[in-house]
């Protein structure tokens, strides 16, 4: 049933002309949540290999504009023609370098080389969120939306946390396209705040949110 499903999404992606079956986590997620308008300039964070960039470009429309950011080269045929590429480190480039204008939308399928540990997996999908949140005072406009890919585990709840002191709400959303068994998770964050109305969040009610069971500390040195 599992394979059955992975193809549907893989037969249903190479129809639509979109390049990876992740193209339906966010047409998912924008369905249900509202995130993306016409108009909106939208940052696709770890964009390869445009799949996401896609749909954004197609949402957006002739007005709006999608900036697709990944260490590695995006191949521009068949693109929308607003989405614009960069082959670089995001953590390297600052807002001048992405246009200069603050966007409405940021969004992230970006997820560590798994490695077969779950645990470990786990912190390093932690700690990209979390860079992203660093990042987003200053790429997000008041106002602006956020969705961004974590797997599961002892830390997501905090993540919640503090994302929701960021925004006015912050909650997980497993995509229809995501295998049920899969740790993997989205948060969509909704109306960024400014500074002078942020606090130190909690972690939501949404019965979207799935409660995650506590695991043992790591030991020393795992993030080193």
């Amino acid at each position: 049933m599992v394979r059955d499903v992975k193809d549907h999404w893989f037969r249903q992606a190479k129809r639509e002309g979109y390049r990876s079956r992740a193209a339906f986590k966010l047409t998912d997620i924008d369905d249900r949540k509202k995130i993306i308008s016409k108009g909106d300039r939208v940052l696709d964070c770890g964009a390869a290999p445009g799949s996401w960039s896609q749909v954004a470009g197609r949402r957006v429309g002739r007005r709006g504009s999608v900036v697709a950011v990944d260490l590695k080269a995006i191949d521009p045929a068949g693109l929308p023609e607003n989405v614009e590429l960069h082959e670089a480190d995001l953590c390297e480039l600052d807002l001048a370098a992405l246009g200069g204008e603050p966007f409405d939308v940021v969004l992230s399928d970006m997820a560590p080389d798994t490695t077969g540990d779950p645990f470990g997996d786990h912190h390093r999908s932690i700690r990209l969120c979390n860079v992203l949140l660093d990042r987003v005072p200053e790429w997000l406009r008041p106002g602006g939306n956020l969705v961004m890919k974590v797997f599961e585990g002892e830390a997501y709840r905090d993540l919640l946390v503090r994302a929701n002191g960021l925004f006015q709400k912050a909650k997980g959303f497993k995509p229809v396209a995501s295998r049920s068994e899969s740790v993997e998770m989205f948060v969509i964050c909704t109306d960024f705040l400014p500074p002078d109305e942020r606090d130190h969040g909690d972690a939501g009610d949404s019965e979207e949110m799935i409660p995650v069971p506590p695991r043992p500390k790591p030991s020393p040195g795992w993030n080193d």
